[in-house]
């Protein structure tokens, strides 16, 4: 149970790292020139979203992949 619940910590902490991450990184990106003047709260709701978004393929991808590296013990035995 204790392995449950440490593997839920690490994946609650790689969303919120991811997610912010996301965050960051999609402030380079210039959304001014794609959105319609005058429509400031759906630009910056679409851009929580895409940040949730980018941080939860990020997060599912990372985790996979460590629990991928970490089956392949079962292959060489």
């Amino acid at each position: 149970m204790q392995n449950i619940g440490i593997q839920a910590i690490i994946t609650l902490a790689a969303y919120f790292i991811f997610t912010g991450v996301a965050f960051w990184a999609l402030q380079a990106v210039r959304f001014d020139h794609l959105l319609r003047p005058g429509h400031v709260p759906q630009a910056q709701a679409l851009f929580i979203i895409l940040a949730a978004v980018l941080g939860y393929l990020c997060t599912s991808f990372f985790l996979n992949f460590i629990d991928n590296t970490r089956n392949l013990i079962f292959l060489l035995r």
